[in-house]
């Protein structure tokens, strides 16, 4: 499918997907509605093991939501912008298969809640990361306030969206808001040697893994141990599983077959 908001790579089991809307990347209805196609298609294609999402530019990954587009809407029509903004978030966060925005550059508000809605994130030591709209007087609306937490805890979350301030690569390193942090050249080709080391890994396991962990997140501690069990149950009668048992007793390297 060809895409007017979105330039779509494919290499070595991982697909790269760049944000492609000059000059900041501004998220309207229409990228968010190719950003849920193209995930959408892309955790169908057997082909694509990890996927990364990153954007085109040098100084802005994303400048977020559109201001012009929800600005003075009723709230009605909001809600109807909102319903495709959380479909989109939704869809990338519960794709199979294992995600990494690769930041840069300005990454607020709806730019940071994208990011936050991919599994993994590295970021270049001048990014500037944050979710400001406590300073427009209005809240993150895009899971802000609900991935954040569950990511850094409640407590630095609550300082970050209370006082709107932004922070480093390096600070966001630091408070476990990213999972690396390299130099702006470098961004590309660390997130590309990260999704093909994923991309390696066992497809029923990564799939059975993932699940576990973002599902059972939810969960009270006993049902999500069941399900945990669940999954590993899934994982151990797949061929993959006893491939792996298999090569282990045999000392030798195990050969997945993604079954």
């Amino acid at each position: 499918m060809a895409y007017e908001s979105l330039l779509i790579e494919k290499e070595e089991g991982v697909a790269i997907v760049k944000l492609n809307r000059p000059p900041v990347n501004s998220l309207n209805v229409k990228a968010y509605g190719e950003m849920y196609d193209a995930f959408s298609e892309l955790d169908k294609d057997d082909e694509v093991r990890a996927i990364i999402f990153t954007a085109v530019g040098e100084k802005v990954f994303t400048a977020g939501l559109d201001v012009k587009e929800v600005a003075g809407k009723s709230i009605p029509d909001y809600y109807a912008f909102g319903r495709i903004s959380r479909g989109c978030l939704d869809k990338i966060a519960g794709v199979s298969k294992p995600t990494i925005a690769a930041v840069f550059g300005f990454v607020l508000g709806g730019a940071l809640e994208l990011a936050l809605a991919c599994d993994l994130r590295i970021a270049t030591s001048d990014a500037k990361l944050g979710c400001p709209e406590i300073n427009l007087g209005i809240i993150p609306g895009s899971g802000g306030t609900q991935r954040l937490p569950r990511l850094i805890g409640m407590g630095k979350a609550k300082e970050l969206l209370f006082t709107g301030d932004i922070v480093s690569g390096e600070e966001a390193y630091r408070i476990g808001l990213v999972n690396k942090v390299v130099a702006k050249e470098a961004l590309l080709d660390e997130a590309k040697a990260l999704a093909k080391k994923l991309a390696a890994k066992p497809r029923v396991a990564m799939i059975a893994m993932k699940s576990a962990m973002d599902n059972g997140i939810s969960m009270d501690l006993a049902t999500a141990l069941n399900f945990e069990n669940e999954c590993f149950v899934t994982t151990y009668v797949s061929e993959d599983g006893r491939e792996g048992f298999s090569a282990f007793i045999e000392k030798r390297k195990p050969t997945f077959k993604g079954k």
